[in-house]
Formats: C-alpha cells, structure tokens, sequence
C-alpha cells in the first residue's frame, strides 16, 4: 500500500503510515517514510497521472499520492498531509484570525492536516508568539480557525507540547526557571533559519509529585482540542522537547521513578498518552517520536531499543497512528547517514 506523505515546506517530512513500522514490525503503528513513495515501472515515466511508455502508448495510471486511505475511522481522498509547521504568528499565545485563511488555504476536501504546536500549560512556551490551549481566551480563538477547515472538509488535528528545558526565565510565568526532568543547561542553539540564536535559561528539575500535574495539563488541553472541534491530538513527543527529555538518557539523569531504566524514563510519555486517551479516546490519539535524534543535545545511547520499548508500551492503547521521524535526520538542519531505518 503506497504511504502517507507528510508534506513540510515542499519537502518530504518525516511521512506517515505505510506497512508498520521498519525495524519494529508492529501491527498497529505504521511507517514513515520521506524518500521516493512512488514506484515507477522499468522504462516508463509518470506523467500528469499516466504511465507513458516509451512506444510512446499511454495508459491511465492512479497517482499514489492521490488514491483514498483509511486512517482508523477517518476516511482520507489523498495521501498528502499537512506537517505542523511552528508559524509563530500568535499574539500573547492567542490564535489570531490570519490564522483561519492560512489553514483554509492549505485544505482540501478530505485532507488531513495537523495544525502547528500548541503550549499545553503557560510553562510550555520556548518561542515567541506560539500558540497555546490552555485558557478561556485561546480555546475561543482557535474555533472559527478550526470550524473553517471543518467547512471544507478537512480533518484537523492539533499537536500539543511542551517545551520543557528549552526555554528561558522570558517565556516563562513570574520569570520563574524552565521545568524539565533535569537540572542541565542548555547551550545556545542556532535556529532552523540559520540565523537566530536562542538562548536558554537552567531548567528546574521537576519534582516527583509534580509530574501529574503536568499530564494533567497535557489531558486538558486534548479536551480544550476537543472542544473546539479538532478531530483529534498529535502528543509531541520528539525533537528534544519536554516528553522526549524524559525518554532521553543523555538529558534525563533523574533518580526516582521517572529517571534511570528505559521503562522508567518512558513513564511520563506513556502516562501522557493514557491521561489522554482516557479523555477524548484513542481513536483521537497520535504521538509523534523522534529515538534516533538528537535535537537539543537529546541523544540517547540505545535509540533502536527506546523506539522499541516505546512503540511496543503503545500497542496497548490502539492509538490512530505513530509519527515517526527518520533515523537520518539528527537535528533541524543536520541528515547523516544511518546504519538505521524505519523501512521494512
């Protein structure tokens, strides 16, 4: 079955379901993939969706790309999906209306598009003018947003996270340090343009009895998502943000039950994931993963058997997809070659 394409700044992104998941042969999570996605048949080119011989006879050949797929209880008419891309154009984390032409523009009558991170909590923000469902004010502005796609015929989801140590004392309430599950600073990291420097405040380490009260404004805000007519929640748990710091041995250097063992720095994600799903259902649930990368110095020294254990603890939730993102992409702007694949 051809794949899902996540499609990102006209690039392939990390892509979506294909035939389960590469090196984790698994029945409910399916592949990504970002490399060629459609197969070509010897001596012949595809052409404005024709297989053209070269005989110069022609036949009437689907594109892949364009061919329906079912996505748990969604119905897709393409298999071109819109990745959640930071936009960076809120105003104190409040959706504003620009907002309802960008993601109208980029629907289609049963598209599938996965709207921008949203701050789950006001300790969730790291960048300027991101966007936040926590309060009355931002549940209320994200609704003629959604409600337009919706018109269209799109299915929408919104991607909830939380940045954890990357931030600093300016984002954060009162001033006060970021939280994480460390105590690390942060160096200085360049941004995706290249040009921008960020700067990072010393996080404060969570406290053991403090960790529910962050899965609980993870389930809040998949309810808040819930409210405003999104069909569903993407859990970011990639790319060095908060739930990946816990999952990442090189950040992650807690004592307790949330640190040490791989199954202990996975408890916090997967309490995420069951908060969640025991709230809107995980027919409404997906998780995006990132084991092999290491965005924000968030390595981990066995990324093959954390992306095991954590798909394998997912299974059990029957969640609607697993977004996976490529062993050989290890940071924003840096690909390496890997022994590594997500390919059958």
């Amino acid at each position: 079955m051809p794949p899902l394409l996540v499609a990102a700044n006209g690039r392939p992104n990390a892509a979506i379901p294909v035939s389960g998941i590469g090196l984790i042969q698994l029945p409910l999570f399916e592949l990504p993939v970002s490399r060629t996605i459609m197969k070509r048949k010897r001596n012949q080119t595809l052409m404005d969706g024709k297989v053209q011989g070269h005989n110069g006879v022609s036949a009437e050949a689907p594109i892949a790309l364009l061919t329906p797929y079912t996505l748990g209880k969604f119905q897709l008419s393409h298999r071109v999906v819109l990745a959640p891309l930071t936009r960076q154009r809120s105003w104190n984390n409040v959706p504003q209306p620009h907002a309802i032409l960008y993601y109208s523009q980029r629907t289609t009558k049963g598209g599938l598009l996965i709207a921008e991170a949203t701050g789950v909590s006001d300790t969730a923000q790291g960048y300027p003018q991101t966007l936040g469902i926590w309060t009355k004010e931002q549940v209320e502005a994200w609704k003629p947003i959604v409600d337009a796609v919706n018109a269209k015929g799109s299915i929408f989801f919104c991607q909830i996270w939380h940045v954890g140590r990357g931030s600093n004392t300016g984002f954060q309430p009162d001033g006060q340090a970021p939280i994480s599950c460390t105590d690390k600073l942060l160096p200085p990291q360049t941004r995706s343009n290249g040009i921008d420097v960020a700067h990072f405040s010393t996080p404060r380490r969570l406290t053991t009895e403090e960790i529910p009260q962050v899965v609980n404004d993870f389930r809040l805000a998949a309810r808040n998502a819930i409210e405003d007519g999104f069909d569903g929640v993407e859990i970011h748990g990639a790319h060095g943000y908060l739930l990946n710091q816990f999952m990442k041995d090189q950040v992650n250097d807690r004592t307790d039950k949330y640190g040490g063992s791989l199954e202990n720095r996975c408890r916090f994600p997967l309490e995420v994931v069951e908060a969640i799903v025991d709230e809107i259902g995980a027919d409404k649930v997906r998780i995006r993963l990132s084991p092999f990368a290491n965005y924000s110095e968030a390595g981990d020294s066995n990324p093959e058997a954390l992306g095991l254990y954590m798909v394998e603890s997912l299974n059990k939730y029957r969640l609607v997809y697993c977004h996976m993102v490529e062993p050989r992409m290890k940071t924003v702007v840096e690909k390496y070659e890997s022994p590594h694949s997500l390919l059958p």
